[in-house]
């Protein structure tokens, strides 16, 4: 039998993904289950978004240029402008979602072999992105005992070798729901010129901001002009999750003349969200407002029932709609499963996603979870109750 490849053999699960059929079985017991490990949020996309696809009168459901649609990218560069990133709609390419802008920015400033550093935890599809692009993961552990904040710049230092060609940044981050201050930010650019790398910013939830801190923007540091590229997406900032339509973003010309090539061999990105994608952009301040709003409540309720729980330690987020807890649990990849498999309350039980799995370093995270609060309110207040429970039994057999 022909074999397979080593690079699809390395390719990482999901951590999210990966419980999915344990779920599944466990609703066709009849349990209600409370997800709390993805991040898809419940939030109604905007009218005019939906409204746009409704009322097109296309015929012929064609092509767009490789790069995205020309209007689209030139009412980019004006949602932009107002975020104080200036930047023109010849530096931007559409892509299908955040994820192909990653892979795109990977592809064009790494060869295998390539080392790229950034703070763990992490987006844990940034393992697969760098597995499936040939690049090496230089993680350095940021602490839950800080919030997560970024690492002390001379440990970033000492991780650079000649292979090393960028560092990533999830800003707010996924899933610590750390926000970067202005000199964190300001500290990796910095270090960036010192050694002549780039800086990739995964800024998809740029809207996400909460106790009135403000986002700080890669992109938005004139010196770095050749040395940063920006991924952005809809899929959070507008509940559009199901579009897929990202964009990868620098005012380095041959960035984006080289992604264009990445650009060119995919086609182009889908048509019809884009559609809706560039009607999002006329979605009105007060929905911003709404939602961070929202999402500020569910994160109290979230963080501070978790802190009522006896063994339970929680990194208060500031941004996205994700925390990271310590469990008083030794895995938390059999706790989940358990969860799933063997433990009911009242008919209910919950899904978590294992922490480890946003780690590089082995056998780090164990007894961490991701938790998105992306459920309404009350649905929260009944899952904490739930995981409450849950943990004294775990921790009781």
């Amino acid at each position: 039998m022909p074999s397979i490849s080593k690079k699809g053999l390395s390719m990482p699960e999901s951590p999210i993904r990966k419980l999915v059929p344990f779920a599944e079985a466990a609703a066709k017991q009849g349990k209600n289950i409370y997800q709390l490990n993805i991040g898809q949020p419940d939030i109604k996309t905007p009218d005019v978004a939906m409204q746009a696809v409704k009322d097109n009168s296309i015929e012929v459901l064609s092509y767009s240029h490789s790069a995205g649609f020309a209007s689209y990218r030139e009412k980019l560069a004006k949602y932009y402008e107002r975020n104080d990133i200036h930047v023109s709609s010849e530096d931007i390419i559409v892509t299908t979602g955040g994820s192909e802008a990653l892979l795109f920015a990977m592809g064009t400033i790494t060869d295998p072999g390539d080392e790229v550093i950034i703070p763990e935890p992490f987006y844990a599809n940034y393992n697969g992105f760098a597995t499936s692009s040939g690049v090496t993961i230089v993680p350095i552990e940021s602490s839950i005992e800080n919030n997560f904040a970024l690492p002390p710049i001379s440990e970033f230092e000492k991780l650079i070798t000649e292979n090393t060609k960028a560092i990533l940044l999830c800003n707010p981050g996924n899933p610590t729901g750390y926000l970067y201050t202005k000199e964190e930010v300001q500290q990796i650019a910095d270090l960036a010129l010192k050694h002549d790398l780039f800086v990739v910013a995964d800024e998809v939830y740029r809207e996400f901001t909460y106790d009135g801190v403000k986002h700080n923007s890669i992109m938005s540091i004139p010196e770095l002009a050749n040395n940063a590229i920006m991924v952005d997406s809809v899929s959070k900032r507008f509940s559009m999750c199901g579009a897929r339509i990202g964009c990868l973003v620098s005012k380095n010309k041959e960035v984006i003349t080289t992604a264009m090539k990445f650009a060119q061999a995919r086609l182009s990105p889908p048509t019809l969200a884009q559609i809706a994608s560039e009607a999002a952009l006329d979605t009105p301040q007060e929905y911003f407002e709404e939602v961070n709003e929202e999402y500020t409540l569910r994160r109290n309720i979230l963080v501070e029932g978790l802190e009522k729980i006896e063994g339970v330690n929680v990194a208060k987020p500031k941004g996205a709609f994700y925390c990271i807890a310590e469990l008083p649990i030794e895995n938390a990849d059999a706790f989940a499963q358990w969860l799933l498999e063997d433990f009911e309350y009242e008919g209910e039980t919950v899904m978590v996603a294992p922490a480890a799995g946003f780690y590089s370093t082995p056998n780090t995270g164990l007894n961490q979870v991701r938790i998105a609060y992306v459920l309404k309110r009350e649905d929260l207040e009944r899952a904490i109750k739930i995981l409450e429970v849950a943990i004294k039994e775990y921790t009781s057999k």
